[in-house]
């Protein structure tokens, strides 16, 4: 307390990027930059108030509707600072800055989201908050407020339209798998019929070579023995080299331990009738192939 007579000083400390409101008898006097500050307390100087400079945040969360009837809420965080220079209309302007800003963040997300679906909404996200800043900023600056950023950070749906959402996803992946599968079967089926029509083919050539190169054989034996042992008919030789082909069929077949194969005629009776088939099978193979 100060004594009767005497001038009495108080002390103010103002912290850094702050300024203060002193005020004599409720009216404006000045703003004190931060620091040690002395006040004139039987003048009625007083510390009204402390503005920080620093830059605020403030999220702000709506509720709105989309284009297609779905509700959701949109989180927009706004990042604000007073400006220096008007810093008496940013403190004797407006009571409540924050429930200034909010009202106008109402105002833009329910104005301008009830024209977009809800995928819009997510691709256009940016553009929203674009909005956002431009009508913040233009409002604010009369209010001594700078509107640094304005984010539109989160988008939830009602949880029946995220699980409609997830669903939907779900299925059209599902249904690509599926797609990508019965193209892969079709490509092994394709691949496979075109390797065993190789194979078939192939196997062909080869057994078309595989009887030339006998008949070619055959022809050269029976020429042999026709023309060194005088008096051989062409027929008996060919008879003879046949039951011998036969019979080494027959030994080769019965020296296998597990063999299903039935070589009918096998009776004796009937080797000539095999012989006198396979003869003329091979002699009309032989005669398709001197045309």
């Amino acid at each position: 307390m100060c004594e009767p007579g005497t001038q009495c000083l108080c002390f103010a400390s103002i912290e850094q990027k702050t300024f203060g409101v002193i005020e004599r008898f409720g009216k404006f006097m000045r703003f004190a930059e931060p620091g040690c500050h002395f006040l004139c307390c039987p003048c009625g100087e007083s510390l009204r108030y402390t503005l920080s400079m620093r830059v605020i945040e403030a999220p702000v969360r709506v509720e709105t509707k989309t284009s297609d009837d779905v509700f959701l809420q949109v989180v927009v965080s706004v990042q604000y600072q007073v400006i220096q220079d008007k810093m008496y209309e940013a403190y004797y302007s407006l009571t409540d800055s924050e429930a200034q800003i909010r009202s106008y963040v109402y105002d833009v997300v329910r104005s301008s989201i009830p024209k977009l679906k809800l995928d819009e909404v997510f691709m256009k996200k940016d553009d929203i908050a674009l909005d956002i800043k431009k009508e913040l900023r233009e409002a604010m600056d009369d209010y001594g407020y700078n509107i640094v950023q304005a984010l539109l950070t989160d988008i939830d749906p009602d949880i029946k339209v995220k699980n409609a959402m997830n669903e939907i996803n779900a299925a059209q992946r599902n249904m690509m798998a599926a797609e990508h599968k019965a193209n892969a079967s079709k490509i092994l089926v394709v691949k496979e019929a075109e390797a065993e029509a190789d194979a078939r083919y192939l196997q062909g050539m080869g057994i078309a070579r595989q009887r030339e190169a006998i008949v070619d054989g055959l022809r050269r034996s029976v020429a042999a023995y026709t023309e060194n042992i005088p008096g051989t008919e062409a027929g008996t030789v060919m008879d003879m080299m046949l039951m011998t082909q036969y019979f080494d069929t027959l030994k080769d077949i019965g020296a296998q331990s597990r063999s299903n194969t039935i070589f009918v005629p096998s009776e004796p009776g009937g080797a000539a009738s095999v012989a006198s088939q396979i003869r003329m099978g091979v002699l009309s193979a032989n005669s398709a192939m001197n045309r």
